[in-house]
């Protein structure tokens, strides 16, 4: 069976600079907190615990040490309470999305009903909404029609597909008497998705490599699965059932931007082996 890897596939440099900075504070020796999973997967998270990275939800009872802000960043008055506590901390968010924090930030300052296109319950869409009083999400068109301000300001969460993004700005654009428009979609999001496209269009299966809690893998899941109907969303190579390519002649392989090379190469040993 032939095994086709998508060009744009794996950690984006958002991810390769969280867990860059964490090492470097591990390698001080200090007490090291994430607030939060770095990234949203669990092989790294795990990988990181051994090294000395505990994972914590929030910073009440934590009163030294170092305190990494995960890739999907937070609310600006949380990282203000860390540093009120004495905490050091270090900001390991992704720069599209620090970008997008200012965009959403100046937008409120100027008096704009923000916008956010996005999963309400992802994280980076949680620390989103803590840049201006006046923001909401909406997760598609039909949520869009439920505005009704008249001065609007929009961002996407930056793992969101295009697509998306547009839809919501076609139903606004009918609606509103201003309209400001950030694309905050990342262009290595937009890059995987599209060379995921390719490839689904052209193999008889296809294998999503990324974690289960992971917004941009399930994504490229669903893009994946309306174009080649025989697809699947794994985290580790072990999970691949030979049953699911018995009729497979060419499989394609992408991974969300998470996912480290040695799960992807594992992956495709696994399914080059069949």
């Amino acid at each position: 069976m032939k095994v086709v890897v998508a060009d744009n596939a794996g950690f984006c440099f958002g991810v390769k600079r969280a867990i860059a900075l964490t090492r470097e504070v591990v390698k001080r020796k200090q007490i090291v907190y994430s607030l939060g999973p770095l990234i949203h997967n669990p092989q790294v998270v795990e990988a990181l615990r051994k090294e000395g990275v505990k994972v914590i939800s929030k910073i009440d009872g934590t009163e030294e040490g170092v305190v990494v802000i995960r890739s999907h960043g937070v609310p600006p008055q949380i990282v203000r309470k860390a540093r009120q506590k004495g905490l050091e901390v270090v900001d390991a968010t992704c720069p599209f999305v620090k970008e997008t924090q200012n965009f959403v930030k100046m937008l409120g300052d100027e008096g704009y009903k923000v916008v956010i296109v996005g999963d309400k319950d992802h994280p980076e869409v949680k620390g989103l909404l803590g840049y201006a009083e006046k923001a909401v999400v909406v997760n598609g068109a039909d949520e869009a029609k439920k505005i009704r301000d008249k001065q609007i300001g929009v961002v996407s969460q930056t793992t969101q597909s295009t697509s998306k993004l547009t839809s919501v700005v076609d139903v606004l654009l009918k609606k509103v008497e201003e309209l400001r428009i950030f694309n905050t979609v990342c262009s290595a999001t937009a890059g995987r998705q599209e060379s995921a496209k390719k490839v689904a269009k052209n193999v008889d299966a296809m294998v999503v490599v990324g974690g289960y809690n992971s917004g941009n893998t399930r994504r490229l899941y669903d893009i994946c699965k309306a174009i080649c109907s025989c697809c699947y969303h794994i985290e580790r190579a072990e999970e691949i059932e030979k049953e699911w390519f018995k009729e497979c002649k060419v499989v394609g392989v992408t991974a969300g931007a998470s996912t480290p090379d040695y799960v992807i190469k594992e992956v495709c040993k696994t399914l080059g082996d069949m």
